[in-house]
C-alpha cells in the first residue's frame, strides 16, 4: 500500500489539470478505491478530493504569482468559469486571484510524500479468521456518516427493533461471533468528508437463508476475515482501532481489503461507565504484490 500511495501522488502531479483526475488515478495505481480513500485519510487526515484541491490552488498560486492570466489558470485547473475559481481561491488564500500577482502574495500547500517511520510501543492485536458461507440477518437504513461521538441515526435505528424481531434475531444467531453486530456498507464514493452516507445493519450472523419478522439479510461469501479485539472508553477506542486499522496495520499486513464491508460488535462493562470490549471484523484477502 506504501507504494501505491507514493505512485498515487506521482501520478496527481503530473495530472492535476486532468478533469477525471481521480477515476484515471485509480486505473493507473490498480488499486480498491474504498481501501485507498480510508487510507489516505486515516493517515493525511483529509480526504483524496480535499487533497488534490489542494494541489491545484497552490499550483495555481505559483502561477499567478508569476504573472499568469487568471482566465488561463481557472481553466487550467478544471474550473468552469472565473467566479468559480476565484470564489475557491480566496476561500482557501484569503485574496482573490487577481491580487496575488499585485501583492505578490501567494500561499503554498507541498506534495506529499509517504515514508515509514517507527514510533514504537504501541502494539496492535488480531486474529484471522476463516468464515463459511453466512447472512446478516437483521434491520438497516442510510445514515450519516461520522467519525467520532455517538451517531444519533444508528441510535435511532437500534431504537427501532421491535420485541418480535429481536426474538427471531435470538433464533437465526448460529456461529461466531454470536453478538448483535454492527455492519457498515454501500459507503458514498466521496466518503470521508462527513457529509455523504452508507447503509448500517444492526443484527446477528446466522447461516439460515430464511428469514421472518421483516429482517433484511444480507449474503456474504466464504472467506478470510481480520479480527482485531479492542477494549477502553466507548466509542474512542473502538473508532481509533479503526483508524490505526488503515494507518498502520494495513500499509505493512500481509493482506489487503476484500471489499469495502466491515462489521462490530460491543459489549458495554456494566460496572465501568462508557467502557466497553469490541471487536472489529474486516474481509481481506492475501497481499500478493504491491
Amino acid at each position: 500500500m506504501l507504494h501505491k500511495l507514493n505512485k498515487a501522488i506521482e501520478y496527481i502531479e503530473a495530472h492535476l489539470g486532468e478533469e477525471n483526475l481521480q477515476s484515471h488515478m485509480f486505473q493507473h495505481i490498480e488499486t480498491e478505491e474504498y481501501q485507498f480513500r480510508q487510507v489516505f485519510y486515516a493517515i493525511t487526515g483529509i480526504t483524496l478530493t480535499e487533497y488534490i484541491k489542494n494541489r491545484r490552488l497552490s499550483e495555481a498560486s505559483k502561477k499567478l504569482l508569476a504573472g499568469a492570466s487568471v482566465t488561463d489558470i481557472a481553466y487550467e485547473y478544471g474550473y468552469q468559469s472565473i467566479d468559480g475559481f476565484s470564489r475557491a481561491f480566496k476561500k482557501w488564500s484569503g485574496i482573490l486571484p487577481s491580487q496575488v500577482s499585485k501583492k505578490q502574495q501567494g500561499k503554498l500547500y507541498p506534495q506529499l510524500s509517504f515514508v515509514v517511520t517507527c514510533k514504537g510501543g504501541h502494539s496492535m492485536e488480531y486474529k484471522i479468521q476463516q468464515m463459511p458461507v453466512f447472512f446478516f440477518a437483521g434491520v438497516s437504513r442510510r445514515v450519516p456518516l461520522q467519525f467520532q461521538g455517538v451517531n444519533n441515526e444508528i441510535v435511532k435505528l437500534a431504537q427501532s427493533i421491535t420485541p418480535d424481531q429481536r426474538e427471531e434475531m435470538h433464533r437465526l444467531q448460529n456461529i461466531q461471533p454470536r453478538e448483535i453486530v454492527n455492519v457498515s456498507y454501500q459507503s458514498d464514493t466521496n466518503f470521508l468528508e462527513e457529509s455523504g452516507e452508507l447503509t448500517h445493519l444492526i443484527g446477528v450472523l446466522t447461516t439460515e437463508p430464511q428469514v421472518g419478522a421483516g429482517l433484511e439479510i444480507l449474503a456474504r461469501k466464504a472467506g478470510t476475515w481480520a479480527v482485531f479485539p479492542n477494549e477502553g472508553p466507548f466509542p474512542f477506542t473502538l473508532q481509533d482501532t479503526m483508524a490505526r486499522i488503515y494507518s498502520e496495520w494495513l500499509l505493512t499486513a500481509d493482506y489487503k481489503l476484500a471489499d469495502s464491508l466491515s462489521f462490530s460488535f460491543t459489549k458495554m462493562d456494566p460496572n465501568r461507565p462508557d467502557y466497553a470490549y469490541s471487536e472489529i471484523w474486516i474481509p481481506v484477502t492475501e497481499n500478493r504484490g504491491n
